[in-house]
Parts: structure tokens; sequence; C-alpha cells
């Protein structure tokens, strides 16, 4: 089920929020609970309850493990029953998301033809994964306790965050279930969730979906791509991107808070980020927290020696990559991340300063350059963009533009088989250079939430952001990150 549908926004949601509460108000906690895992899987069976299964096996499977590693056994037991726990949910993953890719590979490098099976991936895998994965590791280092199924079902299923994260905690998250004064209505929160969802629909529906047209024109359409067009299509698909994932975020958290829970934040205004490291510090924060504690720290972080740190920080970016997708070009993407760091912690350690202007200007370059092999569908794609970038096709503008560069009469005159018409009209770039100072300017979700106050003038906005959305919601258009 999508967040930005229909039947999402008047049907589930209001029906889930009103059962709960009233159960609630009932004294019946324990069935609101239950009521609430439910409502869960039933959004999770939405798109296709064949998978339903598997959900259920994934959970019981690490809740019995969970409570074997949380009992007071030998240190070595509870090591092997850990390996045991994480290789099963690491295995369940490869199986659906990189048997192809494997296969592919290893038809081709070793000239056989074996039949892909093309197994379709479920919705949210890598995601409850991950996060039973993490659970399954804070068992073993006695940090959390679950013997109550349900409780566990509902930390893993809970809907906001279950198809696309945030990765979640056990410890930050079932205290908040578990609070008495959440268990009644908070009008306050209700005002801040729906004035954090209102505008996550209109981030998805309205602006990415709007740059998705474009970047999908560049990418999967055009032949060949000019400078500008080539220009438009990354940074196209580079708006989409934060634009899906944060409006993601936004109508994740603000669902929730309906409820009177707090999800973890997981989006920060990475375009912000005047470095690498402060890129993904900002950039689906609970995966790179994930990435740190149970992969770059494991590997030894930076406590060996300076060498070591730098393979575990390529290591941990590789492994990045390739949980996004299995493909080389996620691969590749992962591995340039990787050695951007590697020369960020280089930099500094020199002790290497750089003008702030020019320290933003380089990284958002570096992430839009990037993500172009992270939507590449095949390598050629991703040089057929790179290519048009440095000038490689030409240089392409409007008819109309060129009618009023009359002192370059001549030179176009000269070079008119490097000019033409555009793919794009001029609104592309129009909305790049508006979303741009956006992002960079404005105040993100969370700082508005800080100084929320509900008034007459915010009722106002909600409705028309809502409204212009819904107008807007004619077709079915999933969250990227869906994919992942």
């Amino acid at each position: 089920m999508l967040f930005n549908s229909y039947f999402f926004i008047f049907a589930f949601l209001p029906i889930t929020f009103f059962i709960y509460f009233y159960l609630n108000s009932k004294k019946l906690t324990t069935a609101s609970v239950a009521f609430l895992v439910f409502a869960s899987l039933f959004f999770y069976s939405w798109w296709n309850i064949l998978y339903l299964p598997l959900i259920l096996a994934s959970m019981l499977f690490n809740f019995v493990m969970g409570n074997y590693l949380s009992k007071p056994i030998k240190t070595v037991n509870k090591k092997a029953f850990l390996w045991f726990g994480i290789g099963s949910n690491v295995g369940l993953l490869g199986y659906f998301k990189y048997t192809d890719f494997l296969l592919d590979n290893f038809n081709g490098f070793f000239g056989a033809s074996i039949p892909l099976p093309h197994i379709v991936l479920p919705l949210g895998i890598s995601f409850f994964t991950f996060t039973q994965i993490a659970y399954l590791v804070d068992c073993y280092k006695d940090k959390v306790k679950e013997y109550d199924f349900i409780r566990y079902a509902l930390f893993v299923t809970y809907f906001p965050h279950l198809l696309a994260g945030p990765i979640l905690h056990h410890s930050e998250m079932m205290p908040q279930f578990a609070n008495i004064r959440n268990k009644t209505k908070n009008y306050r929160n209700i005002a801040m969730g729906l004035f954090l969802f209102s505008i996550g629909l209109f981030k998805k529906v309205v602006i990415a979906d709007t740059f998705a047209v474009w970047a999908n024109a560049g990418f999967d359409t055009a032949t060949t791509l000019s400078f500008f067009e080539a220009w438009a299509t990354s940074l196209s698909y580079t708006f989409q991107l934060y634009f899906d994932f944060s409006g993601y975020t936004d109508m994740a958290i603000g669902a929730s808070l309906m409820f009177n829970i707090k999800l973890p934040i997981n989006f920060n205004s990475p375009y912000k980020a005047l470095d690498i490291q402060d890129f993904w510090r900002r950039w689906h924060m609970t995966l790179s927290r994930f990435l740190r504690d149970y992969i770059y720290i494991p590997l030894g972080g930076n406590r060996i020696s300076e060498g070591r740190t730098y393979i575990n920080l390529l290591a941990t970016f590789i492994l990045g990559g390739l949980w996004h997708g299995a493909g080389w070009t996620f691969i590749f993407w992962g591995t340039l991340h990787g050695l951007a760091l590697m020369i960020h912690r280089a930099w500094k350690s020199f002790g290497f300063t750089m003008n702030k202007y020019l320290a933003w200007f380089i990284t958002f370059n570096f992430v839009n350059l990037t993500w172009i092999f992270f939507r590449a569908k095949e390598w050629g794609d991703a040089v057929k963009v790179i290519s048009g970038m440095v000038g490689l096709n030409g240089l392409v503008i409007s008819d109309r533009d060129l009618s009023k560069m009359k002192f370059l009469k001549g030179f176009l005159l000269t070079h008119s088989h490097n000019f033409g018409h555009l793919i794009y009209g001029s609104t592309t770039f129009i909305a790049i250079i508006l979303m741009s100072i956006w992002v960079v300017k404005f105040k993100n979700s969370n700082e508005l939430t800080q100084q929320f106050r509900p008034s007459f003038k915010i009722l106002l906005l909600l409705i028309a952001l809502t409204l212009y959305a819904l107008m807007d919601m004619s077709k079915v258009s999933e969250f990227l990150y869906f994919n992942f």
C-alpha cells in the first residue's frame, strides 16, 4: 500500500487511528497492540499477500533467536547462534535480492547458460531484515529483551517504517508503545503529524514525480544527450530522489506521530553538506548508523591502524552499495563514495581546509555525478549521461533562446550542427534552480516541526498542500526506496 494513495489517506490511516485509540480508551491495551500488528500486516499484504508468510516466518525465527541470545548461556554458544541468526537473515535477503545477479555473472564468467529464476523482490525485505539483524546483535549484547511475540511483531511490522525505513532499534521504539501517556490521543501530535504528512505528500506527488518525468526521459528514452540535456537529466534525478525519499520520510514520521510514536530522523538536508562525511550524516541516517555500528566498527573501525581504517571505510560502502541493489552500477556507486570518504579522511589528517562555498560545490556535484550510476539501469545509460555532461555530444539549446543571443549570431551560424531543440522546456531548468535554492537555503521539515505552532495560517497551508497533491495523484507512483 502506498502512502500517496487515496485508500491509505481516506480509509486505512483514519480507520486504523480511530480503532487503535478506541481500544486504548477501553483499557484494551493488548488488543490495541494486536490490532496495530494486524493493520500493519494488512498494509504489507496489500501489494502481494503471497509474501505475508515470508515476513511472518522471518519474525518468528528472529524472535526465537533473540530469546535464546537473551538467555545467560556460554559466550561461545551465544556467538555461534548470533552468526547463525545473522547468516540466516542475510541468506534470505540474498536469495530474493541477489540470486539473479549472481547467476547472471556466473553465466557470463564461465560461459554457462543457467536460466535466471527472475525472483520478485518482496517489498521492504531489506529494511525488515536489517531491523531484525540489529535486534539480534542487541540481544547478544544484552541491550534488549523481548518475550512477547505480539510486541516484537509490532516492532518489526509497524506500518510507517515497514517498507522503506527508517531502520529501527528495539530500545528506541518499544518503550514508546509501553508509555501509558502515548495511549491517549494527543492533538498537538496529530496536528504536527498531519502537517508533516501533507508536506511529504506534496514533496512526493508534486515535486519528485515531476522531476521523474524529466529524469526518465533522459535516462530511459533519449538515445543521446547534449550538454544541457545531460545536466538536466542528472540534476532532475538528483532532485527526484531527494524529494522522493524526503517526502517518504516526512510522511512516515508524520503518520507515526499521529499515534504518539516518534520515529528517528532519517533525513536532514543532505544537500547542505560541505563534505562527503557530512552528507552521510544527513542522508538515510539510520542506514548510515547501521553500516557504522554493524559493519564498520566490527571490521575494526579506526581502532587498528590508519591503513586498515581506509580499507574498512571502502569495504563498508561497497557493501552499502550492494545493499541498495544487485548490480555492478550500485557496487561502483558505493565504491566511489568509499573512495571519497578515504580522500576526505586523508585531507583532514593533513590539516587542509577549504572555502565553504567551494566545499559545498564539490560535494554537491560529486553526489550528483555518483547518482547517475545509482539510477542507470545499464552501464550504457551512465556513459550516455556523463558523455553529454562533458560536452561530447554537442551543446544544444532551444531556438527561442538562440534568437535572443544576437551577439553570438556569427558563431552560432558557423557551428549550427551543435545546436537544435531541447527535449526539455525551460520549465526544467527553472525547477532545478528553484529546488537548488530550497534545499540549500530553507529550513527542513525537522526544523519546521521544532518551531511548529498550530494556527489558522498553518491550517490553510496544510489544506492547500494536500488538495494540490490530491489533485495530482492520478497515477500509481511508488517510492524509489521500495526498490531497495
